[in-house]
């Protein structure tokens, strides 16, 4: 019965953190995506700058990534706080971990090429971010705090906690303070960049694409 006991208060928990985490992680997408599509006209010159892609998918990709981002922070942030059952939550959790390993991979190898004064890309905030392992490990972090929404129920890990009372507002509370918390540390990294000397700062894009 301990051993039981044990094992249903772990799966709660990680089943709240996995909650929390969507939403927070679902905010955090969506509020990207408003600032690409605000700044559309700039935003292919950001995915140009990273050099991933054939000069025809450009375009493309700048359209698509946007809206793609907006539907999938709005999933997140909805399955979180309603806690539904079922395939979607982790389908969605999975997704978000793919597409934030991919941007840390595109950062990565242009940190690695040199390139890290290409201004990142991460929603077009006043303050500019340029690339750095910094916020390679913020999206493989972000990605390892949405492993536990991405677990089936089957597995009886994050069955438990949907039905608790009032876990889709802790999940709310969580996830806007870690909302908050990403904009924070965002907003420290890019004024380290901007007290950088001068000689290592770079126009904002360099590429723009028509």
């Amino acid at each position: 019965m301990t051993d039981l006991a044990t094992l249903t208060q772990a799966g709660g928990a990680l089943a709240l953190i996995g909650r929390t985490s969507a939403v927070g992680v679902g905010l955090i997408f969506a509020g990207a995506a408003t600032g690409k599509l605000r700044h559309r006209a700039l935003f292919p010159g950001v995915v140009a700058n990273y050099r991933m892609l054939p000069q025809g998918l450009v375009a493309p990709v700048a359209m698509i990534l946007p809206w793609a981002e907006l539907g999938l922070g709005c999933a997140l942030a909805g399955l979180g706080v309603s806690g539904m059952a079922g395939p979607a939550l982790p389908l969605a959790s999975a997704s978000a971990i793919a597409l934030l390993l991919v941007f840390a991979w595109a950062m990565a190898i242009n940190i690695a090429r040199g390139r890290s004064h290409i201004d990142c890309g991460c929603g077009h905030s006043a303050l500019r971010q340029p690339l750095g392992k910094p916020l390679v490990l913020r999206n493989i972090l972000l990605g390892l705090l949405l492993v536990p929404a991405s677990l089936p129920a089957s597995t009886g890990l994050r069955a438990l906690p949907d039905a608790v009372p009032g876990a889709g507002w802790v999940a709310l509370g969580g996830g806007f303070a870690l909302f908050l918390l990403f904009h924070l540390f965002n907003a420290i990294l890019a004024l380290t960049a901007m007290a950088a000397p001068a000689l290592l700062r770079f126009p904002r894009a360099e590429v723009q694409v028509r």
